[in-house]
């Protein structure tokens, strides 16, 4: 896809080398607690069963940071962050911003309010997030009210 071309909808946005590292983090932390809870022979089945949880624990926390996307289709946008979806149409979309330094993408919307979408984020995946923004934004621009925002 061209910087100006339109992709085809729906279409899914997510950071996915920063999702892949965390979830591939977060299994490999709960084998190896879960297998270092069951080579300890002086702990008892309550302390064992601590460590699991734990494990678990720490696998949901990373996969919870894995769960950002940005979802567009004929209708409009849902922005997936880490706790919250929201579902925007296309014309509550003014402005899709990812400027030098933007942690992720913010959209102005029709209500004065910017939201941010956490599922297009640099991190580790800088050159994908801009091309995302961008393709984002021309979106935002061919179905909404939306206007150019660098």
């Amino acid at each position: 896809m061209s910087d100006t071309q339109l992709p085809v909808l729906p279409v899914t946005f997510r950071p996915t080398r920063t999702r892949v590292v965390l979830l591939t983090v977060g299994a490999l932390m709960f084998a190896v607690i879960t297998a270092v809870a069951l080579m300890l022979e002086k702990l008892g089945a309550g302390e064992r069963a601590s460590f699991i949880f734990v494990a678990a624990l720490f696998f949901a926390v990373l996969a919870l940071l894995s769960r950002p996307k940005v979802v567009a289709d004929d209708e409009g946008v849902t922005v997936v962050n880490l706790t919250r979806t929201r579902r925007l149409a296309w014309a509550e979309i003014l402005q899709v911003n990812l400027r030098e330094g933007d942690p992720w993408v913010f959209l102005d919307l029709s209500d004065g309010t910017s939201m941010p979408a956490l599922g297009i984020q640099p991190g580790i995946g800088k050159q994908q997030a801009i091309r995302d923004a961008r393709a984002l934004r021309l979106l935002a621009e061919a179905r909404g009210t939306g206007v150019d925002g660098s």
